[in-house]
């Protein structure tokens, strides 16, 4: 069992950045790769980004793709999300995710094969 907690979100201007962090309970942080979701109102939840069990592998949704950095540290069962140049539409609540892999390179944009989902925080891009 793996408890998701997201931070970081707010309010910023467009063009502006934010970072949002996700932290996990449990030893196991490393068996997890981890991904980062979003939802806005009235919209599915859509995949953003995603990172390996090593950080060997990412993978980046074509919207946030050289604007959006993910990254973890497994000393400190934390996942981020660096937000570069945003946009009013990036305006969503954000999810992160875990699942449990065997793979130390293996990532994942499904939203169906994670197995544990944070609460989200919204972040709001003022145009």
């Amino acid at each position: 069992q793996v408890q998701l907690v997201e931070s970081g979100g707010g309010l910023v201007q467009s063009g502006g950045s934010l970072r949002l962090s996700c932290v996990a309970s449990g030893r196991t942080f490393s068996s997890y790769a981890m991904g980062w979701f979003r939802q806005a109102p009235g919209k599915e939840r859509e995949f953003v980004a995603a990172i390996s069990r090593t950080s060997v592998g990412t993978s980046y949704a074509d919207l946030v793709k050289g604007r959006f950095a993910i990254s973890r540290d497994n000393a400190k069962n934390t996942v981020y999300l660096q937000m570069n140049s945003l946009k009013p539409e990036d305006t969503a609540v954000y999810y992160c995710a875990a699942k449990g892999t065997l793979w130390g390179a293996s990532y994942y944009s499904a939203r169906q094969s994670y197995d544990y989902w944070g609460q989200g925080t919204q972040v709001t891009v003022s145009s």
